[in-house]
């Protein structure tokens, strides 16, 4: 699975990968990405997996800028690493991923989105995400 987390909001997206092949992985990047707002994809990081080799196609496909983290430097991803900790809850180490479908996957990032953080004020990730993308789209902020 591939997770997607916005810093500010911890809003999250999960695609899943039927392989680690990276032109897939992309085409699921531009297909949940595109639709929004440019300022709310204007950049990516990635860790150094290989399913992310595409990265150019990304970049000329919605002109997203792609970054990359350091290698051994998990750190540098919190934010991605403690969701991915958090969706633990419903799905363990034990479940193949490829076993899940689009729908359980959606149902546990609504779960997630609505569930209020301490980080956000007890706002939920899908509450601050909507007002930053309102804020943005008003040229606010």
């Amino acid at each position: 699975m591939t997770s997607l987390v916005e810093r500010v909001s911890r809003f999250a997206v999960f695609l899943r990968n039927n392989d680690r092949q990276s032109k897939p992985i992309m085409d699921g990047l531009i297909e949940v990405l595109q639709p929004l707002p440019h300022a709310a994809r204007r950049s990516i990081t990635f860790d150094r997996g290989t399913e992310f080799s595409e990265w150019p196609y990304l970049q000329a496909g919605i002109g997203t800028q792609t970054w990359f983290c350091d290698p051994q430097s998990p750190w540098q991803k919190g934010t991605v690493e403690n969701t991915n900790g958090r969706v633990r809850k419903w799905l363990s180490r034990e479940v193949d991923p490829l076993s899940i479908t689009d729908g359980e996957l959606k149902d546990i990032c609504d779960r997630l989105n609505s569930t209020p953080r301490k980080c956000l004020g007890y706002r939920t990730p899908a509450e601050v995400f909507r007002k930053k993308l309102l804020a943005q789209m008003r040229g606010v902020g």
